[in-house]
């Protein structure tokens, strides 16, 4: 007979601990499976990963490894994309967004298609030669400013795991209702194992033509569930309700409550209620310099829709990065403890 210690630990209340007997001998089981590369800078591509069986469980179930940490992107990562781009091609943004992109909402338009079509209406009152390509949109993405410190967040985050617990992964996601080819086309996006973003069909001369992908509110929660169940890289693009398709939690390749969301805005609001639900961490984060967003951020904190508000600074020691830390450090040490205890 083995007495058993069941810990249970949370982020925000800590560790109980309770008492389990089992008459089954204690051992560890170690099951090589094939799994999609973590890393999105070869997509696709298989591998073998450690994944610990539970130690009383038979070989009934794996004990998940992988952390996933989803980002929005504009106003989490960097200032908005969309805005930037418009105004370097001499746009009145304030005008863009106040008015023309509120006209249509007011008329009923869901915001995200309005901006998208508005854009192309921008585009194709201009002559030849000055229209909005995938070229331009593409290279604008280097140009974009990150927010201080998003260079060196990735691979802090995957150390800090792996010095808890040395099989323990992160991959890291975008999903955002921003403009895929700028964001895919950023200095950081080769740490995203899939980047989930608005994209537009374009014309022969590669001149935007109509929306192809609309990526908006409850559209976002799609995209965790395509982390959960494991469908991804380039295979997943062409097979749009294969995530529909039920299959058991237990089977899931990330689980929920092993979920980090970072987002900033009401389009993230399904993921941060979704997550917290599930068991996951949602993180709210707001530009410290646009005070017109603060109330909007902080009302985030009065509905409970997020586990902790700060403001998008991933310097060293910045409360972002802390937060990031101990959420990942959370999720590393509860696998950790799962290879080693039983969890009925």
């Amino acid at each position: 007979m083995v007495i058993l210690i069941k810990i249970v630990c949370t982020l925000t209340i800590g560790c109980r601990a309770s008492i389990v007997v089992r008459s089954q001998p204690l051992g560890l089981l170690v099951a090589r499976v094939p799994v999609v590369e973590a890393r999105g800078r070869r997509p696709g591509r298989l591998h073998e990963r450690n994944n610990v069986i539970d130690p009383l469980g038979a070989g009934e179930s794996l004990v998940k490894t992988t952390i996933a940490v989803v980002f929005d992107f504009d106003e989490t990562l960097a200032p908005d994309t969309t805005s930037s781009f418009l105004n370097s091609f001499g746009v009145d943004v304030r005008d863009f967004w106040k008015n023309r992109a509120q006209s249509l909402i007011d008329a009923g338009w869901d915001p995200i298609p309005a901006y998208l079509y508005l854009m192309i209406k921008e585009s194709e009152a201009r002559p030849a030669g000055k229209r909005i390509t995938r070229e331009a949109l593409s290279k604008w993405g280097p140009r974009i400013k990150l927010y201080n410190g998003v260079t060196r967040i990735f691979g802090r985050i995957e150390k800090h795991a792996q010095s808890i617990d040395a099989e323990a992964r992160v991959e890291f996601y975008v999903i955002s209702s921003g403009i895929g080819e700028i964001v895919r086309s950023t200095k950081i996006a080769r740490y995203f194992t899939e980047i989930w973003a608005s994209d537009f069909e374009y014309n022969a001369v590669e001149e935007i033509m109509f929306p192809k992908k609309v990526i908006s509110f409850t559209d976002k929660t799609r995209y965790l569930f395509h982390i959960s169940k494991g469908i991804i890289g380039p295979q997943s693009h062409s097979t749009p309700f294969e995530v529909n398709k039920k299959i058991p939690e237990e089977d899931f390749r990330i689980p929920f409550n092993q979920i980090i969301y970072l987002g900033d805005g009401f389009t993230d609001i399904p993921c941060f209620s979704l997550v917290r639900r599930q068991g996951g961490i949602a993180i709210g984060v707001y530009d410290q310099e646009d005070r017109e967003k603060w109330g909007k951020a902080w009302g985030f904190v009065e509905d409970g829709r997020v586990s902790n508000l700060v403001p998008a600074d991933y310097g060293q020691n910045s409360a972002l990065v802390n937060s990031l830390l101990m959420a990942v450090g959370a999720i590393a040490n509860r696998i950790s403890l799962r290879k080693k205890t039983y969890q009925g």
